[in-house]
């Protein structure tokens, strides 16, 4: 079952109705479809009374999805939704900049470097382009159910996090460690490798006969490997210059960094979202207890749910869930070839743009290239090419909804049975442990 959102005359949110009920409505001319993704309609005749039920948004927040959900005080879950937020704009930035500094350095340079124009990084408050993409795809999301439906409360799952703790938990416990750095104790995991290997080259086992021994780290530190003993391993010096040398070749595996930049970006994620918005603030303990209670899969969609339930074992009232994928706003690339020589149409071809949402042969499908001759090159949500034979045409698809700054589409939702009054019951007396803020 897939519920209809509504707009009053003016254009506020109201409850949403059942598929049946909108169709009447636009049959008898009193309603207009103002979006097809999810399906909302807006009255045309002003209502005199107008009857709305409290309802609370519950956003699972992070730095890759954003799971949303809207429920009422009963449980019912209304709306469903998984974002993906964008990961590539450091990548993209990367390398418009050295294709910016290549193209200076050639004989076509158009104009001098300004290498004083920094009047936009000394800016007060100013994020990062990344930083300030992440907080912008939540509030997005939450202005878009806001905009359909009647929202009165909002709970955030937030987390707090220590990236220096996390990945060394003795600092609860030490606080001096902070001050010493987090390479203090190097030398008594050097050590520790030394006497794991039994003070032996773990290459020669010994016949080099070099008695002088070497921890050696199997990736490199240059390529982001690891200090940890995984990564370590002994060697004697004449087996670690001939590894250097690329006269040895080791067949041991070692160990990468581990990275917490997710973690970190979620800190500033938190305060934003706080400081913005009148929210409540749970924990991801809180919800994954009460999910397991509830019997749901772990699903950023199902996580929202509970949220917005508030601990209560969610009643599914859609078995849909929107899955959105934010891509950038505009096309910026206007050239191409070795010298830019060849120009890029960023705008319409035969009415169509990249990104826009198309039906063909009975499914929807996005535009992930287009050719002036007619053709275009299609790819589902996951930004992979759909493999069509013969490659489409344009007078064969017919456009569905223009790009925006996301691609949107609809997937089952993986609803399970309710559950037996008295598992329920006591899952409801569990959870009751629980605070809420």
């Amino acid at each position: 079952m897939v519920l209809v959102s509504v707009l009053n005359s003016d254009g506020r949110p109201l409850m949403p109705c059942l598929p049946p009920i909108a169709r009447l409505l636009l049959k008898a001319g009193k309603a207009k479809v103002v979006r097809r993704t999810p399906f909302t309609i807006k009255l045309l005749v002003p209502l005199t009374h107008e009857h709305t039920q409290p309802l609370t948004l519950g956003m699972d927040t992070g730095s890759t999805v954003v799971g949303a959900a809207v429920a009422d005080e009963q449980g019912k879950v209304v709306y469903l939704s998984e974002a993906e937020l964008r990961n590539d704009i450091t990548t993209t930035m990367k390398e418009r900049a050295a294709k910016r500094r290549n193209r200076r350095q050639r004989k076509t340079r158009y104009r001098p470097a300004r290498f004083n124009n920094r009047r936009n990084s000394t800016k007060q408050g100013r994020f990062s382009p990344t930083m300030g993409s992440k907080i912008e795809g939540h509030l997005r999301e939450f202005r878009f159910v806001q905009a359909i439906f009647p929202i009165t409360h909002i709970v955030l799952e937030t987390g707090t996090f220590d990236p220096h703790a996390l990945k060394h938990p003795e600092v609860l416990r030490k606080k001096w460690l902070y001050q010493q750095g987090i390479n203090y104790g190097f030398a008594n995991t050097k050590a520790f490798v030394l006497t794991r290997d039994d003070y032996t080259c773990q290459q020669c086992k010994g016949k080099s006969k070099d008695r002088r021994l070497e921890v050696h780290h199997i990736i490199f530190r240059s390529q982001n490997g690891s200090n940890e003993p995984e990564n370590l391993l002994t060697l004697c010096k004449t087996c670690h210059d001939g590894l250097h040398a690329g006269t040895i070749t080791l067949k041991q595996k070692g160990k990468k960094k581990g990275t917490l930049r997710h973690a970190t970006q979620m800190n500033s994620i938190r305060v934003q979202l706080l400081k913005r918005l009148r929210a409540e603030e749970t924990w991801g303990f809180v919800t994954k207890e009460h999910r397991m209670l509830a019997g749901l899969p772990k699903t950023h969609a199902h996580d929202a749910a509970i949220i917005a339930t508030r601990g209560i074992a969610p009643i599914f009232c859609t078995t849909q869930v929107l899955q959105k994928k934010c891509i950038s706003d505009g096309d910026y690339q206007q050239t191409k070839g070795v010298r830019s020589e060849q120009p890029i149409t960023t705008g319409k071809i035969q009415g169509f743009r990249k990104f826009d949402t198309v039906r063909y042969r009975g499914q929807e499908y996005f535009i992930k290239g287009r050719m002036s001759t007619g053709y275009a090159i299609l790819m589902g949500l996951d930004g992979k090419k759909v493999d069509l034979k013969p490659i489409p045409k344009f007078e064969k698809m017919k456009r569905v909804s223009a790009r925006s700054t996301w691609m949107i589409s609809q997937k089952p939702c993986q609803v399970v049975d309710p559950l037996p009054p008295h598992v329920r019951a006591e899952g409801s007396q569990k959870a009751a442990g629980f605070l809420w803020r």
